[in-house]
């Protein structure tokens, strides 16, 4: 073998080891958009912090499914639920950031968890990415129907005049309570809050005239609303509900910018790659607004939102400030 064709082959060899080596660092390094456009590629969990068969899990569910016939890959809905919506938060905080394990967060779990508990094992604005805002629901400021109450100014004038002789119903912390604390601040009353393990057991009482008001969702009140059992006083939406809309909201009856509807959105773990949280965002938006599903949300008495990322943090942002300072001037406290 000639000196000649030696150096030949190891030139040879040298050029195929380096195209070798470049083609590996291109798989390996691949650009954002690339890995954007393979999210994803293995299945996808979805982390609901109540039970099943609720409000959260509906829309999760319906979220998940859409979702899964998009990316051709299956979205798996887990209820992890105990601890005010901690336990199934911790999962996700603790979990990669990679995008394949999200969080169905509410307002509850992080606007109202965070200043209401001394210790909780994560930092619910650190460790989590809003994604987007999925829908809200409308809460209704309900009376029994044997209540002298016809509105919610009638309400508060009897209220202002009787401090702490009318009652209220709801889970300590909970939506229901939060927002008859916001009330209390707004209108400068004082009720008797009396705290129950659930709204279910709340709304029982309010039907019998064991209390004398309560705020509960929409979905849950109407049903009683049509059959005479209860009346409403005032809707927390900005405008007038659809499915109800003979009754004011709380903002024209003498409240302006009193909005406290529920919310559920999406979350990601804090690091995930911006491209992924995009996709996410702008794939849910897709799912959401598929007629089909939209009309029968709706029907159900969500609204849906589908806000965008920077959009979504902003308004997590807001809710949080918002609560913080109820909880804080109404001396609220969980051990």
């Amino acid at each position: 073998m000639t000196p000649s064709f030696t150096r030949r082959r190891l030139a040879s060899s040298r050029r195929l080891a380096c195209t070798l080596l470049m083609l590996a660092t291109a798989i390996l390094y691949r650009s954002p958009a690339s890995a954007q456009d393979t999210y994803p590629s293995r299945p996808v969990r979805i982390i609901v912090p109540f039970s099943a068969g609720g409000s959260t899990d509906q829309v999760a569910r319906t979220l998940a499914e859409g979702l899964g016939r998009l990316w051709k890959q299956p979205v798996i809905i887990e209820n992890r639920d105990g601890a005010s919506g901690m336990i199934g938060s911790r999962v996700v905080a603790e979990s990669k950031p990679d995008g394949y394990t999200l969080l169905f967060g509410t307002q509850t779990t992080q606007s109202v968890v965070p200043s209401l508990f001394p210790r909780i094992p994560y930092d619910a604005q650190r460790d989590f990415i809003p994604v987007t805002e999925l829908v809200s629901i409308a809460q209704l400021l309900s009376v029994p129907a044997s209540s002298p109450f016809h509105s919610l100014q009638d309400f508060v004038a009897y209220a202002k005049a009787h401090p702490g002789a009318l009652t209220f119903g709801g889970g300590v912390g909970a939506t229901p309570h939060m927002t008859m604390e916001l009330l209390m601040a707004r209108a400068d009353i004082k009720l008797l809050g009396v705290p129950y393990k659930g709204s279910a057991l709340s709304m029982n009482d309010l039907l019998a005239g064991r209390l004398d008001a309560m705020f509960d969702v929409i979905m849950t009140t109407l049903p009683h609303l049509r059959a005479g059992k209860l009346r409403a006083l005032a809707v927390t939406s900005a405008n007038r509900h659809p499915l109800a809309p003979e009754i004011p909201t709380v903002a024209e009856s003498g409240y302006p910018d009193f909005v406290t509807d529920v919310w559920f959105g999406l979350f990601a773990v804090a690091g995930t790659p911006p491209e992924v949280v995009r996709k996410i965002a702008d794939d849910s938006r897709k799912v959401m607004n598929d007629p089909q599903r939209s009309a029968m949300l709706t029907q159900s008495g969500f609204r849906i939102v589908t806000s965008d990322p920077a959009d979504f943090a902003r308004y997590v942002a807001d809710e949080d400030s918002k609560w913080r300072q109820v909880i804080r001037a109404a001396n609220i406290k969980v051990d």
